[in-house]
């Protein structure tokens, strides 16, 4: 199974791609593709479209397109929900110690990784960032 992993602005201009990335390799996914760069407004719109009726959902966009991220694709099993597992609850704060948003995020809004949350957003998150 494939998910869509990324590593968002605030963990790229902290350094912490390669903590991030070896955690998930320690738990036995293999990155498939990988690459860093930035994130125009109209795919940073496509991949939020979800949010686009939400009062914060252009805070979003700002944000995602404020610096350079580094997208994945994660290979495994079980690797949405066990990607998700390893990142931890959206907000920091509510994050299981040990995972990468307990250890690594400073707040809600920045806190560091993104991953789909289901197989289908997987596969749209995954099509519109590697196709």
């Amino acid at each position: 199974m494939k998910t869509f992993f990324m590593i968002k602005p605030d963990g790229v201009k902290r350094n912490l791609i390669g903590d991030v990335v070896s955690r998930v390799e320690k738990e036995g996914f293999v990155i498939t593709k990988m690459k860093m760069m930035s994130i125009s407004d109209d795919l940073a719109k496509r991949h939020y479209a979800e949010h686009s009726e939400k009062p914060f959902f252009n805070d979003l966009v700002d944000f995602i397109t404020s610096g350079p991220v580094v997208a994945m694709e994660v290979e495994g099993e079980d690797a949405v929900s066990e990607i998700r597992r390893i990142m931890g609850a959206t907000n920091p704060s509510d994050a299981e110690p040990g995972t990468i948003r307990a250890d690594l995020a400073t707040k809600l809004e920045e806190n560091v990784v993104h991953g789909s949350d289901s197989e289908e957003s997987a596969e749209r998150e995954l099509s519109l960032f590697f196709e």
